[in-house]
């Protein structure tokens, strides 16, 4: 790992390219590239437990994270493999294992972010492709993807959880705009995608015409499920790093304070559980179950209030971005805004409420 080097600065995007793409290849040349996939698209048919090692590990020893490659390793590939055709499986999962080739997401819009099934974004059918024409928000990592996971909305009269397709994008077609975001954090990892009667060939539709929500859903439960198991032990390593800075400062002494952190540490333990339960119906099935809504929100929520803590443990030296005196105020401040935008992502708080609501708990669909 020391060999790859530093990360290149945040907004040079092809250098993030070529450093995430490059780390990935060494894992794929190692064996340790989508360890739980199957052996016939270059994984190693590892069990999901033992994925979960190979996360734990890979943070404990703080190697780079997939990067780039977030949207195609965690859930655009996996959601390929369980729903492509061989066609698509053979063209896309190999190049994705080896770091090859990049997606982004094509999910939200403008007026349809948490209510996804909104999406507005037409596909009409013309012989053998489909005109694209609409716009998509927060589409991570679109400025140097190859490929897209595009939801587009293929029939107008049905209700809205109906009529939509998912569809691979190639992101070289002519009618593509991309236009970067910058975040509170000083990222651009998100961006605006205007399509302008962009021809996407039918044979790229993954799933049957008007089935895409069905897909989606499978799509979602990979984002919410075992995607954030790296970012879960980071978090016990991020409460380690409060109690230590407490000690330091001397903010520990308050009986308060470490009764907080102990509650913290509690909850860290019983999320991990959380995620090793939605880890084993995946096992069964194949794909992580409608528990990974539960998971994602109870990581997301705990993320926030843990960084509002550290927040305040920093007080006023908050404010800057850089660390003082050995107090690591970037790390505490970056994440703090990160949390913000973690319960957003992936379907919002409210969102997986009504999920686990309607889904886990039976209760009455909210019409």
């Amino acid at each position: 790992m020391p060999r790859h080097g530093p990360p290149p600065p945040k907004h040079d995007w092809p250098a993030r390219r070529a450093y995430d793409g490059g780390w990935q290849r060494k894992l794929y040349d190692a064996g340790y590239a989508g360890i739980n996939w199957p052996k016939a698209y270059g994984g190693r048919d590892a069990t999901l437990t033992e994925q979960l090692v190979w996360y734990e590990e890979i943070a404990r020893i703080a190697a780079p994270y997939v990067g780039v490659n977030f949207v195609g390793l965690l859930h655009g590939g996996p959601t390929v493999i369980a729903e492509g055709t061989p066609e698509q499986k053979a063209a896309h999962i190999p190049r994705i294992l080896r770091g090859e080739e990049i997606w982004c997401q094509g999910f939200s819009e403008p007026s349809a972010g948490s209510d996804l099934a909104a999406l507005r974004t037409s596909a009409v059918r013309d012989g053998d492709h489909y005109v694209v024409s609409g716009s998509k928000i927060w589409c991570s990592f679109a400025q140097v993807a190859d490929y897209c996971e595009l939801l587009v909305r293929t029939d107008p009269s049905a209700p809205k959880h109906k009529g939509i397709t998912w569809l691979i994008m190639p992101m070289d077609l002519p009618g593509i705009t991309i236009r970067p975001l910058e975040t509170l954090m000083g990222e651009s990892e998100f961006s605006e995608v205007f399509l302008d009667k962009v021809r996407v060939p039918v044979a790229n539709r993954v799933g049957t015409e008007n089935d895409g929500w069905r897909v989606t859903n499978v799509t979602l439960r990979f984002e919410r499920g075992t995607a954030f198991a790296s970012e879960m032990y980071n978090l016990q390593e991020f409460l380690r790093g409060l109690v230590a800075m407490a000690k330091q400062t001397g903010a520990f002494d308050d009986a308060g304070l470490r009764r907080e952190l102990g509650h913290y540490a509690a909850e860290l333990d019983a999320l991990w559980a959380m995620l090793k339960l939605s880890i084993c119906e995946a096992t069964d099935t194949g794909v992580p179950g409608i528990g990974a809504s539960a998971v994602k929100l109870f990581y997301t929520e705990l993320y926030q209030r843990l960084t509002e803590t550290g927040m305040r443990l920093l007080g006023r030296s908050a404010l800057a971005r850089d660390p003082l005196a050995g107090v690591p105020n970037d790390t505490i401040l970056f994440k703090a805004m990160q949390s913000i935008s973690l319960t957003i992502a992936a379907g919002s708080s409210q969102i997986q409420r009504n999920i686990i609501g309607e889904r886990i708990l039976g209760l009455p669909k909210d019409r």
